[in-house]
């Protein structure tokens, strides 16, 4: 009964160091749209009390790290939106969302000292990645035809360099994957015995 009311604790005083940093911040820049500006921070507060109830919980409640990770990450993503006004970004958001999946689950991994889960979150964070370069180039060259000039033309064609120089490399043999040094572990082990 007292830890969660220990948890309780936490977490609401958490809610109010979040919104009272927020105002104090709101009534410092009244000059500037503060609110109009930073009001994705409540989605990433919101993300960040899961992680203090994951922290709170301890061991048994390490699942709090995918929605925490999920919220956090929107939040950003909203963010970084809202400065830009990129919002075409979104078409291919989803997979920055994916990729925050992939991190929940690797921290979920590492808070329960779960190796599986690790390897797993690592997995899904790295196929994330590749649809988030595959598909940011393709919409994002799309919506830039008319700025070739732009950060955003320059960033995903070497993006789309890179990533297929990693398939390339890593599918040639010329650098180790990950299944390869798993499997000669497995082969030494095997001939120690």
């Amino acid at each position: 009964m007292s830890s969660q009311r220990n948890n309780g604790s936490l977490v609401g005083g958490s809610l109010l160091i979040i919104f009272g940093v927020l105002a104090l911040f709101g009534k410092i820049f009244q000059n500037y749209d503060f609110w109009g500006t930073f009001w994705p921070f409540f989605i990433i507060g919101i993300g960040v009390l899961f992680f203090v109830g994951m922290f709170a919980g301890g061991r048994s409640v390490s699942g709090l790290a995918i929605p925490g990770s999920i919220i956090t990450t929107i939040g950003l993503m909203l963010f970084y939106q809202n400065l830009t006004n990129h919002w075409e970004s979104w078409s291919y958001g989803w997979t920055v969302i994916l990729m925050s999946v992939g991190v929940g689950i690797f921290i979920m991994g590492l808070w329960g000292q779960n190796a599986s889960q690790r390897a797993a979150g690592l997995r899904l964070l790295r196929l994330g990645l590749i649809m988030f370069v595959i598909f940011g180039a393709f919409f994002e060259l799309i919506f830039t035809a008319g700025n070739p000039f732009g950060l955003r033309s320059i960033i995903f064609p070497v993006a789309l360099i890179l990533l297929g120089l990693y398939l390339v490399l890593t599918r040639s043999g010329l650098l180790p994957s990950r299944t390869e040094d798993t499997s000669s572990e497995s082969i030494d082990n095997t001939l120690e015995e």
